[in-house]
């Protein structure tokens, strides 16, 4: 038997994940990271409640998808991708591990890798995520 409340802490989680997942794509348009994808997965979970949300599913899936086929339209772009990607990961690293600051750091040590281990964290997930996503568009988008 299920607990009464149960479809609406359900609904209230998806909608909460959906609105998350917009605000990262949103963010993702101008940082590091697939923002057109964070948009698209969003709204799939928001159109399950939302009107507005499911007529815009569609366009956003065109454009999340013709901007995974050009970023691997070329080998050029292939790899100036995976570069970035793998510089991401290698940033979050060295984040994690946290070395001291160099002796050329121009400003006081604690703006030395702010932010701390999570950064580093959240980082190399994003280059990690971004390499994925370049071998999906490859596999799926190059001849």
């Amino acid at each position: 038997m299920k607990a009464p409340g149960g479809a609406a802490a359900k609904r209230v989680a998806l909608e909460t994940l959906g609105w998350l997942l917009v605000v990262a794509g949103i963010a993702a348009l101008v940082l590091p990271g697939p923002g057109l994808l964070g948009i698209f997965a969003g709204l799939v979970l928001l159109s399950q409640q939302y009107e507005w949300a499911e007529r815009r599913v569609e366009p956003v899936k065109e454009k999340a998808l013709k901007g995974a086929a050009d970023s691997v339209e070329t080998w050029p772009r292939i790899i100036v991708s995976s570069i970035f990607a793998l510089l991401l990961v290698a940033a979050g690293v060295l984040w994690i591990l946290q070395p001291p600051a160099p002796g050329w750091w121009p400003i006081a040590d604690k703006w030395w890798l702010a932010g701390g281990m999570w950064t580093g964290v959240t980082q190399v997930l994003s280059g990690l995520f971004a390499l994925g996503m370049i071998v999906y568009s490859y596999r799926r988008f190059r001849p």
